[in-house]
């Protein structure tokens, strides 16, 4: 067993995020947002000590998390909203941190690019 030197965040969708669907894709009218959350993305990223750590690791990233988060449900990124901020973030998405993250696995971590 192995602790990583990261943290994570895990991201889940809020009602703008699932409005948002709603109003780009009509095959998506059945989508509830328990849906949406079953199974959330987790990311990592440096590790954090402290709140403002993580704060600034979030805004940091926040704008790759948007996009994946937009991508991972509609592919065109034409639909996405044109400015994408912090604050709109927060208000489409709930994040919850993680700072203890734990590999135990007993294969070889890698990394591939996306």
């Amino acid at each position: 067993m192995l602790a990583l030197n990261r943290s994570a965040i895990v991201v889940t969708a809020k009602q703008p995020f699932l409005d948002w669907l709603h109003s780009i894709d009509p095959d998506s009218v059945d989508l509830t947002l328990a849906t949406l959350r079953e199974e959330p993305a987790i990311y990592l990223f440096a590790e954090c000590g402290d709140d403002r750590a993580f704060e600034y690791q979030l805004r940091k990233h926040f704008a790759v998390i948007f996009e994946e988060e937009l991508r991972g449900w509609y592919n065109d990124p034409s639909t996405w909203p044109g400015r994408r901020t912090f604050r709109m973030f927060r208000q489409w998405f709930d994040v919850a941190v993680h700072s203890m993250v734990i590999d135990l696995a007993d294969r070889t971590l890698f990394r591939e690019e996306m």
